[in-house]
């Protein structure tokens, strides 16, 4: 019995031993293939190349899209001029955006424009204010930029494709709830107050531009206009802080509620939009 156990022993032993070798021979070709591998032609170890990263795609969120947004100055008016003029146009005007870089912008947009001044010192002139109105089509396009400065207020009107404007950047996008803001002339000078030194705020590319939903409120009358009445259609005023019920019942008499049954007053301009952004979305990147 015990030289069976002995002889049982040498054999486990002997297994051991042998599955021992395979496994130093199995590491022994694997580390010299490895190095065969890392060798060049010549010889020498080549350079070591790390492996790609993995690209993780959330299948989760949907991709968005880039905002589709169309500079009013391409819109001709509707007008008996010739389309010939305005397609020449757009062509003067893209290759102006591919000099100067026109960024997307609205009325109620803090803005800061650099532009030459041949008699300011240094021959550059950096003005920082509020788009309070955008008129004009084509080469002709022009906005207005409000501002308060020592108590004064000061509007300067640039043309959006002059030669002379060097820069132009958007240190706030947003919209207002109306289209036009000449009434800030006859509003308190805190909503036209915008800091020179303002660092830009950062927005999003996609989605929805944020509307600023502020009222102000006006100085005590006169004013440059009648904002009152309703052919403004004015809705970023106070109107229940500086006039009266019997007022504003006084303004309803100049209303027109004919108007909104005039078809041609306004166009639809979509299929035009379209095509004109196709145009110009090619043009651009050629």
């Amino acid at each position: 019995m015990a030289a069976c156990t002995r002889r049982l022993d040498r054999v486990m032993c002997s297994i051991r031993l042998l599955r021992l070798i395979q496994h130093q021979n199995e590491r022994f070709l694997s580390t010299s293939v490895c190095r065969l591998a890392l060798e060049s032609d010549d010889g020498n170890p080549t350079k070591f190349t790390p492996p790609s990263k993995p690209v993780i795609i959330d299948k989760t969120q949907s991709e968005a899209s880039l905002r589709k947004f169309l500079s009013p100055d391409f819109i001709p008016p509707r007008q008996r001029t010739n389309p010939l003029k305005f397609a020449i146009e757009r062509k003067d005007m893209i290759q102006r955006r591919k000099v100067l870089n026109i960024p997307e912008f609205y009325v109620g947009s803090v803005l800061a424009v650099t532009m030459a001044d041949p008699h300011a010192s240094g021959k550059i002139n950096r003005f920082v204010g509020i788009c309070i109105q955008r008129g004009g089509h084509g080469l002709g396009a022009t906005f207005v930029l409000r501002n308060i400065i020592g108590g004064q207020g000061v509007e300067i009107c640039y043309e959006l494709y002059s030669p002379r404007v060097q820069r132009l950047e958007v240190l706030k996008m947003e919209k207002r709830l109306d289209d036009n803001l000449m009434y800030l002339r006859d509003a308190l000078p805190e909503y036209s107050t915008v800091d020179p030194d303002m660092k830009p705020v950062p927005h999003s590319v996609t989605g929805e531009v944020p509307v600023n939903t502020t009222k102000v409120r006006m100085r005590p009358k006169p004013w440059s206009k009648r904002w009152e009445r309703p052919k403004f259609n004015v809705q970023g005023i106070r109107f229940d802080l500086c006039l009266t019920p019997e007022k504003m019942e006084h303004a309803q008499k100049w209303a027109c509620p004919w108007l909104e049954y005039d078809m041609l007053k306004e166009y639809d301009t979509t299929e035009l939009e379209k095509h004109i952004y196709t145009e110009v979305q090619v043009e651009m990147s050629k």
